[in-house]
């Protein structure tokens, strides 16, 4: 995931939620938090438990990220925030909370008189872990027709330069999908796992060969011993638990969106 499409990114979270962007510069922006953002990212229990037992008037803080350092202006005083940071994880998870699936409909160039179809797709932003005694994470967006399966990598991208609304437009209507939504995240489950299968293999071989150099010195350590004491067992799960090579995927949101072409 790219500085720009954190930008991005950002910029849909936020506004989705009713935040005003004081600021929207170029790899930087302010946001004026709404009051239920402002609970769901700031962690300030105290302060709302306060307000709402004495009656008070609520001041959402506002938040200064940096998307991009080098863009930034040298003095700006903020945030931050790049894949892998605390603070877009936070986001990732509050965006599951808030507003996990929506449905959205292209508002393009109709001709005047003529009914406009617009084609369902499936769209999924998917978070790949690739976890041992280290961690890679990866975020993949994928777009699904539910007419002909035809499957788009990079969909996020590409809804950025669409016009999007979530009442469908004067003169368009929707085509039917042939795929159901459910059906659809399973293909693209499978399409994930077979690009995995794909992949280079050597940080797990690694991870497997060091697991099993600290195995052989843990049983070192404690020798001969015939019955092993609960200490040896537990530092032997831990050390499966540290190095055992695992990949997760994970759905971090997702939405119907009503497109005007096909492709």
């Amino acid at each position: 995931m790219q500085q720009h499409e954190i930008h991005q990114f950002l910029e849909r979270y936020f506004v989705a939620n009713g935040c005003d962007l004081v600021t929207n510069g170029n790899g930087h922006m302010t946001v004026q938090l709404t009051i239920d953002l402002d609970k769901e990212l700031m962690n300030r229990p105290f302060y709302w438990h306060y307000l709402e037992k004495t009656g008070g008037i609520p001041n959402p803080m506002t938040l200064s990220l940096i998307t991009n350092p080098d863009k930034a202006p040298e003095n700006l005083k903020g945030e931050p925030i790049h894949f892998g940071s605390p603070r877009l994880h936070q986001i990732f998870h509050s965006t599951r909370n808030l507003a996990g699936y929506i449905r959205l409909y292209e508002n393009g160039h109709t001709p005047s008189g003529q009914q406009t179809p617009l084609h369902p797709w499936l769209g999924l932003n998917i978070k790949i872990s690739y976890q041992s005694n280290r961690k890679k994470d990866s975020i993949r967006s994928i777009g699904l027709n539910l007419i002909n399966g035809v499957l788009l990598e990079n969909f996020h991208s590409s809804l950025m330069s669409r016009n999007l609304t979530p009442k469908i437009p004067d003169f368009s209507f929707t085509l039917t999908p042939i795929i159901k939504p459910k059906s659809g995240v399973n293909r693209i489950q499978t399409y994930l796992y077979e690009e995995i299968k794909k992949e280079p293999v050597e940080w797990a071989e690694q991870a497997r060969k060091t697991w099993e150099e600290d195995l052989q010195l843990l049983n070192h350590f404690y020798g001969d011993q015939e019955e092993k004491p609960e200490s040896y067992f537990l530092e032997q799960q831990a050390l499966k638990e540290q190095y055992e090579p695992k990949i997760s995927i994970d759905i971090i949101n997702g939405g119907i969106f009503y497109l005007q072409n096909n492709n």
